[in-house]
């Protein structure tokens, strides 16, 4: 059967000790973009997608469906969202419960074990998936083996920063 494409706008406060304004050019065309806030509070305003059935239920919960929603989590210092970094290892959901929803486990990692951004990326990655109607709650873990490298990256994180 066919499937109706919800959009819902999620809201994710994430610690942070910077005053910065930033724009990603993803979240650009959205309106959208995070402030760092003197009193160590951060927004980062992100759009997920859900899946519905056509007599309005919601749909099974795919591991791409979450990696598309991990989309909207963007390094605030290379302006690319996490998923193309490379930065997701793992998606494990877990058994639907009994209202339908799954339990996730997101295995992570940094571009450098000292990344500023990590608690920020932490954040918007567990409000990501949360995001998703299917997601009764997730746990993100960052992991540092194997380390992170630029040859984890998509084609279009490379071009995005100009790695040939």
């Amino acid at each position: 059967m066919g499937q109706q494409l919800g959009t819902t706008w999620r809201m994710s406060v994430v610690s942070e000790c910077q005053m910065n304004w930033w724009n990603s050019p993803t979240l650009e065309g959205l309106g959208a973009g995070a402030f760092r806030a003197k009193q160590q509070i951060s927004f980062l305003i992100y759009q997920t997608n859900t899946n519905h059935s056509q007599d309005g239920r919601i749909m099974a919960l795919a591991e791409d469906t979450v990696r598309e929603a991990l989309k909207q989590v963007i390094d605030p210092e290379l302006y690319v969202n996490i998923v193309d970094l490379g930065l997701i290892y793992v998606v494990s959901i877990g058994e639907e419960d009994a209202d339908g929803k799954h339990e996730v486990n997101i295995e992570m990692t940094m571009t450098s074990p000292m990344c500023p951004a990590g608690p920020q990326l932490v954040a918007g990655t567990k409000g990501a998936a949360e995001g998703l109607d299917e997601v009764s709650s997730c746990e993100v873990k960052v992991v540092m083996e194997p380390a992170w490298s630029p040859d984890l990256m998509t084609d279009d994180a490379r071009d995005h920063l100009g790695i040939f």
